[in-house]
């Protein structure tokens, strides 16, 4: 009796194996690790993949035109038919739909405070019908000379943003930017509809074209012309676009340099090359 009633007591106890119960949790832990690192890629690549936004794209091109800029590593590639030329733009006010308001002031290195261009750039994302990404629209100013050097200038002596909106004049030109396929070297580029648009500020020109690419590291290449009605070229480079290029450091040191000084009258190189404002 003793032994039968030992015999099942024996087999009425747990078969308790400390190896199972490890392999158990193992396995358990195992599933659980492999369900973090699953949820955690899950939200990283969610986060590597969320698409840049309308409004992102127009940030981006608005920051990359800011700034100041030189072509003068072009004019000292081809100083025939370019010259070393100062882009100089900076924020100035924001419309109420949110379009970026940018001053924009062009002129010779040696001459900065002596802009032959003034515009304002209105940079906003394209109207979701259209197929593009950034639309930069430049406007003529309402009185340019109050507005010279308005970057250089301290904030407080700037005129006010209301005022820059009530200042923003006739619409000139309108540039629809695309992103850049991959590879090249470009972030977006665009450019002007191919018939122009009105132009007849000089040389007998009769509408004008534009080119703009937003390249790595804030530089840009923009190329302007303007043609007449048969549909010559009367104005702009030819060989193409200028290539800004954002200042070095060291750039006033070399206030002198020969490539700021033509080496032909300067009025001839002029004609033909680019429009003077009035």
């Amino acid at each position: 009796m003793s032994t039968g009633s030992g015999s099942e007591s024996k087999s009425s106890e747990p078969d308790f194996n400390p190896n199972s119960s490890s392999n158990g949790w193992g396995k358990a832990r195992g599933v659980v690790l492999k369900s973090l690192v699953l949820i955690g890629g899950a939200l990283l690549l969610k986060r590597l993949t969320k698409s840049t936004t309308r409004w992102d794209h127009a940030r981006i091109v608005a920051q990359s035109l800011a700034g100041e800029k030189f072509s003068r590593e072009q004019a000292s590639r081809d100083p025939d038919n370019y010259f070393n030329l100062r882009w100089l733009s900076c924020p100035a006010a924001e419309i109420v739909d949110g379009s970026k308001v940018l001053y924009f002031e062009q002129a010779f290195w040696r001459t900065p405070h002596k802009p032959y261009r003034q515009r304002f750039y209105m940079v906003k994302p394209c109207p979701k019908e259209m197929k593009c990404d950034v639309e930069v629209s430049t406007h003529a100013i309402r009185d340019a000379e109050e507005y010279k050097n308005f970057c250089d200038r301290p904030k407080d002596q700037r005129p006010e943003p209301e005022e820059v909106i009530g200042d923003i004049a006739e619409h000139l030109t309108t540039i629809h930017l695309k992103r850049c396929d991959r590879g090249k070297r470009c972030l977006y580029e665009g450019s002007t509809q191919p018939d122009g648009f009105p132009n007849t500020w000089q040389n007998g020109a009769a509408y004008c074209t534009s080119e703009l690419s937003v390249l790595k590291n804030n530089e840009v290449h923009i190329w302007d012309r303007g043609y007449d009605e048969e549909g010559n070229q009367v104005w702009g480079a030819k060989g193409g676009p200028y290539e800004f290029k954002p200042a070095p450091a060291s750039s006033f040191d070399d206030m002198f340099s020969p490539l700021n000084f033509p080496p032909q009258p300067l009025e001839k190189r002029i004609q033909g090359s680019f429009v003077l404002q009035e």
